[in-house]
């Protein structure tokens, strides 16, 4: 089997973005992508092909640009699905079919309607279809958590003899507690035996918050392959956590006896790059990669700190990238700008550096000092959010506001035709998104809406928050600007553009002139 090391399977980019509200686009997903290649993260699982055609072309992207890890596909055992996965993978330096089903007695009889010996023969057909098209075949066997002991067994064995490289061992609904799934693991991989070569996995949900603890007894007892997302973001109440995994065996190295060999001090960059781009917020106190997982307030805790950190600090900040900084203004060079950008996660082409640093320049003549979120929104508002399938481009606005009453003139253009269009409302912000309906003729309804600086300066480049539901489809926009009414205005533009990205990838149609809010979505035949 080799050395033995514990394989890290980020699976932020499938099912990370299941979370409710995350929608990613492919440039988003590249980004995240190159950052997990960079720190060494073993697998990453690019996403479900056969979910859509806009899932597809991600994992396509991703296969063909990411080097150095596996590239993950899922598909569940149906041949359609298999057959989309190694479509979408089949340019991957590194590629690998993750094909699953249920096991458990309640998915059997209510979801799948299958009796044990369909299932079995299921994983059979499924395993062996993968194993004709990759090397590397990962079966999991949805639910196992709340399968019967021996069934779950032979599926295994099955799944195995067929070619399957990775055996997954998902709780899939987090209903296990840490001492019986340590229990439920062992007893698997010791009445399976399926020899070394297997590598056993597991992909532990945080519905009971236990799926790191879960995760890591599983570990201890011969797991070698753990199934995470960068935040814990994912289904219901989350993943794993990838970064509280990964430090978790490192500072208790002595007790587990076996590592990763991820590089930690980008975790934090990549906390802040996925929290960006998901529009997910990461607590102050979460752990590692919080705002406060370093700092210490209590006047106690000060003092020994400032006597010998390890008396309240059981790792160093710099070892997971929280460590000190360069601070960026308007005399900073283009060296010192490329590696900031590089540490908070991002992977920009040389043109792309040389944009964003004029960018950045021209920032620093509205800002005494640029921050890294200030960064952090210029680069996901200007390079990723501006991607070749954006359908509208602002162009410009003027708003006015006087006790709460507002008008607003927007200018957006398509396809190289500019047009114009005012209205009123309840303030700048409301009286602008008027105009915006009247320009791109549609009626979505605003579900969200939140802004936040992105520093504590009263300078701060503000970022706006947005989702608009249309019919049966969403869409989350954000932007980014010193002026906030700005910001509010490009996260709608966004989320317009998102709406009809979002509509293609699911083969279904948006028309202004016959579909309002609530009204279903048109399936195109």
């Amino acid at each position: 089997m080799g050395e033995d090391y514990v394989r890290i399977f980020d699976t932020t980019l499938r099912d990370g973005e299941q979370s409710a509200g995350i929608n990613l686009n492919t440039a988003e997903k590249l980004q995240i992508a190159y950052s997990l290649a960079r720190m060494n993260i073993d697998v990453i699982e690019a996403g479900f092909p056969a979910a859509s055609p806009g899932d597809l072309q991600a994992v396509q992207e991703i296969a063909r640009n990411i080097k150095g890890p596996v590239i993950a596909g899922l598909a569940r055992t149906r041949t359609g699905d298999i057959e989309a996965a190694w479509e979408a993978l089949r340019d991957a330096e590194k590629p690998r079919i993750h094909t699953f089903i249920a096991t458990s007695d309640i998915h059997l009889e209510h979801k799948l309607r299958m009796s044990r010996e369909q299932v079995k023969e299921e994983v059979r057909r499924a395993v062996s279809l993968a194993r004709s098209f990759v090397d590397d075949v990962e079966f999991s066997a949805e639910d196992a958590s709340r399968s019967d002991l021996d069934y779950l067994c032979e599926v295994f064995r099955i799944a195995a003899e067929c070619g399957a490289t990775t055996l997954n061992i998902p709780d899939t609904v987090g209903y296990s507690l840490p001492e019986e799934f340590s229990r439920f693991v062992a007893e698997i991989i010791g009445r399976t035996d399926v020899g070394d070569d297997v590598v056993w996995s597991c992909h532990c949900h945080n519905d009971l918050g236990l799926a790191v603890a879960n995760s890591l007894e599983a570990v201890r007892r011969g797991v070698r392959q753990v199934e995470c997302t960068v935040n814990g973001i994912g289904e219901r109440a989350g993943n794993a956590s990838m970064e509280e995994i990964v430090m978790g065996l490192r500072t208790k190295r002595s007790h587990f006896a076996v590592q990763t060999r991820v590089d930690t001090a980008g975790l934090c960059g990549l906390s802040h790059l996925v929290s960006s781009l998901t529009g997910f917020p990461v607590p102050p106190n979460k752990a590692i990669v919080g705002a406060n997982a370093f700092a210490h307030e209590a006047g106690i805790h000060q003092h020994g700190v400032l006597c010998n950190r390890a008396t309240y600090e059981i790792m160093r900040p710099e070892d997971v990238g929280a460590g000190t900084k360069l601070v960026l203004g308007k005399h900073s060079g283009k060296h010192a700008f490329r590696k900031r950008v590089v540490d908070l996660g991002f992977d920009l082409t040389d043109e792309q550096v040389t944009q964003a640093f004029q960018l950045f320049k021209q920032l620093c003549d509205r800002k005494e000092m640029v921050t890294d979120g200030d960064l952090e929104a210029m680069i996901v508002d200007e390079f990723l959010t501006n991607t070749n399938c954006r359908r509208f481009s602002l162009e410009g606005f003027s708003v006015q506001a006087t006790h709460g009453a507002g008008t607003a003139t927007i200018t957006l253009s398509e396809n190289g035709t500019t047009w114009s269009d005012a209205a009123t409302g309840n303030g700048p912000v409301d009286a602008a998104y008027a105009a915006l309906k009247r320009l791109t003729k549609l009626e979505p309804i605003l579900t969200s809406y939140r802004v936040q600086a992105v520093s504590h300066r009263s300078d701060a480049v503000g970022e706006a928050h947005i989702t608009l539901a249309l019919g049966e489809i969403s869409a989350q926009g954000r932007g980014a600007s010193t002026d906030v009414i700005e910001a509010s205005i490009k996260a709608y533009v966004n989320a317009i553009n998102r709406l009809h990205q979002v509509a293609a990838s699911k083969g279904v149609t948006i028309n202004g002139d016959d579909l309002g809010p609530g009204d279903p979505v048109q399936e195109v035949r």
